[in-house]
Order: structure tokens, then C-alpha cells, then sequence
């Protein structure tokens, strides 16, 4: 069975997260140990105790995600035999790098931080937010933000997730506009999301710039296996790519229902979501109808893919 794995994105952090990991689980336990040793912080505690508010920050929730998915990784690795491809939502698309092994956990546990301080610090300077329109394709969220922008708006389609959920980002303003426009596109509901700032949208340039230029300094090899690109929406293979690929994620859209459906289409026959919660695993029930998709970033979920707490 062709197994393809699936890296969450911001979203999915919760006060708590991996503790029971790190109870049951040596490589879980010390993959947050070796994490706050990198980032010369407590970052163990800001995960299991919080409080949400600094869990969530944009420079904390990034890094917590990725030691998450990594610490999942370190545990399944040796028991889900070779795996075909890999795609992560976002931040996600960094977790599955480091899973990959394009960079040491150290250097991209140190990117995905300057990363998210860097997203957070562009929200400051350049106010911008974000939305969910529900009831609404790809297609037709892409033309409705186009029509935003005819407007004069600053507002684009910036995760495209699957038909009926997509999320738009821009200013202010320019989302408002797609809030009082919604329903006419056809919208079924509209949902503001507590973020701070215009993600994957061209307010995120001045964050991009300054992520290019830490991910130069970064040493990148080819990844062990394929790894969705999120603005592509095709497998890179080689090590080349990854970091023109990054910097431009932060500005464009997330295309991750392309995404699912390229792995679909190289064969993937069953999804495993590496890290916490499950908000991929609800997406494929869209993306990859009729393929099994298992969430794991639990111990209870885990033993349900008959992992050992001795792994």
C-alpha cells in the first residue's frame, strides 16, 4: 500500500499538545527536549500549559506544529515502511521537509521560528486578516476575489482547501468586501479567523524577503521522498527548488486541494496525518474520497495504527 503523508498547519495547535507523546514515547521525548536545546527557550511549556494566547502567536504556534509533527514522525517512521509522498498544509509544508530530511531538524526548527516571527512582524506593519467562505469551489472563491480587487481591494484566494472551504486573506477592507459579497457568489457562510495577518497574500512581502534570505544560509539536500509543493501543487525531488519554493509560498496561495489530488493521481492509496489534530484528515474526506486517512497525533491514535509505545 502506497502511504502518503499529510503535515497540519497553523490551525492546529492545542494547550497540551504532545504531552502524552512525550510520556509514552523516548524519540517523542526527546525531540521536544532537543527542540528547546535549539531554540533556547521553553517551548515544552508554552505546548502542555500555555496559555493559549502565547500558544497561538504566530513566532510560537509555528515551531510547536513542527516539533508536534516531527516528534509523530520520529515514532511512525520505522513502522510505516517506504512512503511515496508527502505534502504539508502551509508551515506543514516545512514539517514535511524535515521529515524528508531537505534540512537537519536543528535548521528548520530555527527557520520555521524566524518564520513565524517574521509573518507576525508583516501582520504589524501591513494590517491584514482572513476569512473561511464556505459553500464555495476553488473557482469560484478565486473569482470572487478577483472581482474584490476590480473593486481596489487588496484580496486574495489564499488557501485553496477543497470545494466549499476556502479561506481569502487580504486587508481589511478588502476581506470585508468579500464578506458583504459572499452570499451573492453563491456563499454559504462566512467565517473570520483569528490570525495576525494577511497570510499568503501580497502582504506577507516583506516577510518573504527577509525568509529568503535565512533560508540561504540553510544546507538543503534532496529530500529522501517526493514533497508536495504548495504553490506548484507538484512533487519536488530534488533540493534545488525547496527554498525559491518557500519564500514564494508565503505570498501565494496554498493550492492544497491540488495538492491531494496530485498525490492521488502518483498513486497514494492510503493518508496518515503526521502531527496534532485532524483538520486534514476531515479536508480528504473531500480531497481523496474513498481512501483511508488516519490522523496520529495522539497516543490513543497512534496505537490505532498498532504502534508500540516502545517504537
Amino acid at each position: 500500500m502506497k502511504t502518503a503523508l499529510l503535515f497540519p498547519g497553523q490551525g492546529s495547535q492545542t494547550v497540551g499538545m504532545g504531552r502524552d507523546l512525550a510520556e509514552a514515547f523516548p524519540f517523542a521525548r526527546d525531540t521536544f527536549a532537543e527542540a528547546d536545546d535549539v531554540l533556547e527557550m521553553d517551548l515544552r511549556k508554552i505546548m502542555w500549559e500555555g496559555p493559549e494566547p502565547v500558544l497561538t502567536s504566530t513566532e510560537n504556534a509555528q515551531p510547536a506544529l513542527y516539533v508536534h509533527s516531527i516528534a509523530v514522525w520520529r515514532v511512525l517512521e520505522s513502522v510505516l515502511g517506504p512512503i511515496s509522498v508527502a505534502a504539508g498544509h502551509s508551515l506543514g509544508e516545512l514539517s514535511a521537509h524535515g521529515a524528508s530530511g531537505t534540512y537537519s531538524f536543528a535548521d528548520g526548527l530555527r527557520a520555521v521560528r524566524i518564520r513565524g516571527e517574521l509573518m507576525a512582524g508583516a501582520g504589524k506593519v501591513q494590517k491584514g486578516t482572513m476569512a473561511a467562505i464556505l459553500g464555495l469551489s476553488p473557482e469560484e472563491a478565486e473569482d470572487l476575489c478577483a472581482k474584490g480587487r476590480e473593486a481596489g481591494h487588496v484580496v486574495v484566494a489564499a488557501n485553496l482547501n477543497a470545494d466549499g472551504q476556502v479561506v481569502v486573506s487580504g486587508e481589511v477592507a478588502g476581506v470585508a468586501w468579500i464578506a458583504e459579497n459572499a452570499a451573492g457568489a453563491g456563499a454559504k457562510r462566512v467565517l473570520p479567523l483569528n490570525v495576525s495577518g494577511a497570510f499568503h497574500s501580497p502582504l506577507m512581502a516583506p516577510a518573504a524577503e527577509a525568509f529568503a534570505a535565512h533560508l540561504a544560509t540553510v544546507e538543503m539536500s534532496d529530500p529522501t521522498f517526493p514533497v508536495e509543493s504548495n504553490v506548484l501543487a507538484t512533487s519536488v525531488t530534488r533540493a534545488g527548488p525547496v527554498a525559491d519554493l518557500l519564500v514564494r509560498q508565503l505570498t501565494s496561495p496554498v493550492r492544497w486541494k491540488a495538492c491531494v489530488e496530485d498525490m492521488v493521481s502518483q498513486g497514494a492509496e492510503r493518508f496518515i496525518e503526521v502531527g496534532p489534530g485532524s483538520v486534514l484528515t476531515g479536508l480528504n474526506k473531500r480531497n481523496a474520497k474513498g481512501l483511508q486517512t488516519h490522523s496520529t497525533g495522539t497516543v490513543e491514535a497512534i496505537a490505532a495504527l498498532d504502534v508500540s509505545p516502545a517504537a
